[in-house]
């Protein structure tokens, strides 16, 4: 799925920075499939309302897996992106996750400690009990927000951003992401997403330093609809 212009979801913007709410299935930085990234669709979008001349600037800030949808932070300045990148390794910028499982914790609300190792050339994490070489220690804090049929509503906040954490975290305690096949899901869904969803993002502006908190729509589906 490649983005256009035409159908971005521009949740935030002024001089310094903007928020997408990236569909899933877009990527959000080039990639050796050669799709064109969200970073181009914004410099074409900047481009065309801002009749701006010669090149644009954006600075991917960080990145959200293909098959995942939510808020994606970019910046429009360098001094905006070299304080967003700041921020991030500071963690100061909060985000909230939504996730639609299988079968639910068994806890209605914990923190989930582990050791997480990438396997690049399968494009994988993996769990550990303890640390070995290479691992790199991951901790979530979840909550359930909603039971439903099939499904239970999980939202998530991470402690640490490690490579596919979310979805190797709730895999590991049985809580399996709907559609995501790599961890364990029983079968895809229909447009190749997983259900899950970068759903609320709260920081301080690098610049203006006001206060930015920002909630993303939930892909339109017969299921996320019937999230409350």
């Amino acid at each position: 799925m490649n983005s256009t212009k035409e159908n971005l979801q521009v949740l935030f913007e002024d001089n310094h920075i903007i928020i997408i709410n990236k569909r899933a299935g877009d990527i959000t930085q080039g990639d050796k499939t050669g799709d064109k990234p969200l970073s181009d669709v914004i410099k074409e979008y900047i481009k065309e309302k801002y009749n701006k001349p010669g090149e644009v600037f954006i600075g991917t800030v960080h990145r959200l897996d293909r098959p995942t949808s939510g808020i994606v932070i970019f910046a429009r300045t360098s001094k905006a992106l070299t304080r967003l990148n700041k921020m991030l390794r500071d963690k100061v910028i909060d985000k909230t996750y939504w996730a639609l499982v299988k079968n639910a914790p068994i806890k209605a609300t914990d923190t989930i400690t582990n050791f997480l190792k990438k396997d690049t050339k399968k494009n994988k994490s993996f769990v550990y009990k303890k640390e070995i070489e290479g691992c790199k220690k991951a901790v979530l804090h979840y909550k359930i927000l909603q039971k439903l049929e099939s499904y239970c509503l999980l939202e998530i906040d991470l402690e640490t951003g490690r490579h596919h954490q979310i979805r190797t975290q709730l895999s590991h305690i049985g809580s399996v992401i709907k559609g995501d096949l790599k961890y364990g899901a029983s079968r895809s869904n229909k447009d190749g997403s997983i259900s899950l969803h970068a759903r609320k993002i709260k920081f301080t502006h690098p610049v203006s330093k006001e206060e930015i908190a920002i909630t993303a729509p939930t892909p339109k589906d017969i299921i996320w609809n019937a999230c409350r």
